[in-house]
């Protein structure tokens, strides 16, 4: 009976600490995690919300934390918002217990994985190049470093290029909060209107393998960083940076530097990690999951975005894409930068390059560069070089890789079982292993693929040419090497592919993200960045969704200063003119009808005159003539203009499809050619579709 009684008091006791409504009838709060999905917290902690009748009550409360007694500190936050922060939790399932209410969460390692799948080994830390000591342990953890800096009013030199080591700019100089204020701190007004001292505090450490890197203008004086208290100078919303390239990954990286001068003066916070460069590793999942676990570090420590854009060029465009499709939420709006849809597309057109090179280097016939380059679908034959000279076919070679000691990288005889760091390697935990091989499956395929169809048509290359070409192409070997066989990958493979999102097709919140498709023109250069990557894109949305009102393409010549154009600031007024649409219409609508005025599809002449005008792939109007874009190898080969058949169907070889001129013999020779058929374009591909799902998990 003592036993008894005294669990009875106890639970009288702790009753009193929490507010009575919390035991009226029904559950009068509700209890949500705010820094992140519930199923997916990491780090330990998280920001919870309460909500409901009950809730602007809360303040001190007694909670059961996995049947332990725990206290929680409700705070109010903007827009009513009662906020609490849970620190203790135990890596896997966690209930949290409040009254009637109650919430489960899964907690997930600081150093990951959350949803990508087994981490990759080898793996090299560069805590020490990023100025964050030795590493702690194998996952090349690092302690949070927070510092401050101001920005100075004395005239200082501009470094062009390149911040110093250490990513701080100039004009910054460090900040103790401990001494007395220097005389030179500069002031910067926001665009909400605020004047504040520019100073700013940078926080640096590792999450998920990753160095990450954010900042926000705080001055150490005034109240905050909290979650209920952001800093005074912070106009509420989150850029997010992503770096380019694309190369397999097997090292930490270094990332790009959140103390941008420019975003930071207008009040936006910054945020980036090494992992999501493409250049220090070509994962997008990885890229996602890494985005998703800093943004709830910087909510945990700084606040709760209004909204969160993403920034970023090249191998920066696909991981914004693909993370808009395959986990939205993550990201409101993206400003991608001389684009590409994604990964596996480009590599597939793009390999197609040293393909075509063999070809016309072993031909007994003559080729112009002007022919070259019809075949390729390309401006200029040169960006055909510029891709062998950078990543076509080394996105495929198995044994080229960076930062893995020699000793341990694959070679067919003296280490068959090495590491491999082909494109396809690094995605493994998303395309998995042949069963018969064991080696990561690879979906790409030339099978049926008529190289310059199109010039051939248009009368630019000979029938001979034509089947001679076709004839010398050949394919690639598993360890990436030039094959004198076509490459034929296995329609599970190509299933994988497309049912993982690995192929942008315009889903997840792509119908809806305002996007800013930005890019310089630099087609005739012989530039990897082509422009046709962006109308590949827009035919990808309309094919989706029937419209692209999301999507704004702007473009300007080379050495023409666009004063007007800033992306970041214009998908900010358009995330702020769709919040602030009180009228009816799905997500897609109200974006499509809040473009901020004057935003439409836009270039700028060769004099720097500025156009806007909607801009039609093939069309007549001033942009599309003056910065016209052209396509790549397998759009010359036939293809449609959306490029996203990673292996087409198949059917016989038809007079039909040829000019009228072709005898009877080089049909046969084009049957002997493709024993198998030639691609039929106006059939969807083999195992093309566009999934429903989102928020894949790779245990």
């Amino acid at each position: 009976m003592k036993s008894r009684d005294s669990r009875l008091c106890r639970r009288l006791f702790y009753s009193l600490l929490i507010p009575a409504a919390l035991f009226a009838a029904g559950t009068p709060i509700e209890l949500r995690t705010v820094s992140s999905r519930a199923d997916m917290v990491s780090g330990g902690d998280v920001l919870i919300e309460a909500a409901g009748p009950g809730a602007a009550s809360l303040r001190e409360a007694r909670a059961r934390l996995n049947g332990r007694k725990v206290a929680l500190r409700f705070q109010p936050a903007a827009n009513g918002r009662m906020l609490a922060r849970i620190e203790g939790l135990a890596i896997g399932s966690n209930r949290l217990e409040l009254g009637k209410a109650s919430l489960r969460m899964v907690n997930h390692p600081r150093n990951g994985p959350v949803f990508s799948g087994p981490h990759q080994k080898p793996f090299a830390c560069q805590t020490e190049e990023a100025g964050l000591g030795k590493p702690l342990d194998a996952d090349c953890s690092a302690a949070p470093v927070v510092a401050y800096y101001y920005k100075t009013t004395e005239r200082v030199p501009s470094p062009g290029g390149r911040l110093p080591r250490g990513g701080v700019p100039p004009a910054f100089k460090p900040y103790d909060p401990a001494k007395p204020r220097p005389g030179d701190v500069a002031h910067t007004t926001t665009i909400d209107g605020r004047t504040v001292d520019f100073i700013v505090r940078r926080e640096s450490g590792v999450i998920n393998r990753a160095i990450y890197d954010f900042a926000v203008l705080h001055d150490p004086a005034q109240p905050g960083p909290e979650p209920w208290t952001p800093p005074a100078g912070w106009n509420g919303r989150l850029v997010y940076q992503f770096g380019g390239g694309c190369t397999a990954g097997y090292r930490q990286g270094l990332s790009p530097k959140a103390l941008n001068e420019s975003l930071l003066a207008k009040g936006f916070a910054v945020a980036s990690s090494s992992q999501n460069v493409f250049g220090n590793n070509c994962n997008d999942v990885l890229s996602a999951e890494t985005l998703m676990m800093v943004k709830e570090r910087f909510i945990e420590r700084i606040g709760i975005p209004v909204h969160t854009i993403g920034s970023g060029g090249s191998g920066g465009s696909m991981q914004q894409y693909l993370a808009v499709q395959n986990y939205p939420g993550l990201l409101d709006g993206i400003t991608p930068g001389a684009s590409y849809p994604d990964i596996l597309t480009v590599a597939n057109s793009t390999v197609d390059c040293a393909l075509l090179s063999r070809a016309f280097e072993g031909s007994r016939l003559a080729w112009t560069s002007e022919q070259k380059a019809a075949v390729s679908g390309f401006a200029t034959w040169g960006t055909c070089v510029s891709w062998n000279r950078g990543y076509s076919p080394g996105w495929l070679v198995a044994a080229r890789c960076n930062s893995v000691p020699r000793e341990l990288i694959y070679h067919p005889v003296t280490n068959p079982r090495g590491v491999r760091c082909s494109i396809y390697d690094n995605q493994v935990n998303v395309l998995g292993r042949n069963p018969r091989s064991g080696l990561a499956r690879r979906p790409l395929d030339n099978l049926g693929v008529q190289y310059g169809l199109a010039a051939y048509r248009a009368g630019k290359i000979t029938t001979d040419q034509f089947l001679d070409l076709n004839e010398r192409v050949g394919g690639f070997d598993a360890d990436g090497g030039l094959a004198p066989k076509r490459t034929a990958a296995d329609p599970e493979t190509i299933r994988i592919a497309y049912a993982n999102g690995l192929v942008n097709m315009a889903g997840g919140g792509l119908a809806s993200v305002p996007i800013v498709d930005h890019r310089t023109y630099m087609d005739l250069e012989g530039n990897i960045h082509d422009s046709y990557r962006s109308f590949v894109t827009r035919a990808r949305l309309i094919a989706a969704h029937g419209s692209a009102g999301n999507h704004a393409i702007v473009m300007r010549p080379q050495g023409i200063n666009a004063p007007n154009l800033d992306p970041i600031m214009t998908v900010n007024q358009w995330l702020d003119n769709v919040a602030h649409d009180p009228k009816p219409g799905t997500a897609a609508e109200k974006t499509a009808r809040n473009k901020p005025a004057g935003l439409g599809d836009t270039c700028w002449t060769a004099e720097g005159e500025k156009v806007v005008e909607p801009r039609t792939y093939g069309g007549k109007g001033r942009c599309d003539q003056a910065l016209s874009p052209h396509a790549g190898p397998r759009i010359a080969a036939g293809g449609p203009l959306t490029d996203d058949v990673l292996k087409c169907s198949l059917k016989s070889v038809s007079p039909a499809d040829y000019p009228q001129n072709v005898s009877p013999a080089e049909l046969e020779r084009l049957r002997a050619i493709f024993p198998e058929g030639v691609c039929d374009y106006s059939r969807p591909g083999v195992g093309q579709y566009r999934p429903r799902t989102s928020w894949r998990t790779y245990r």
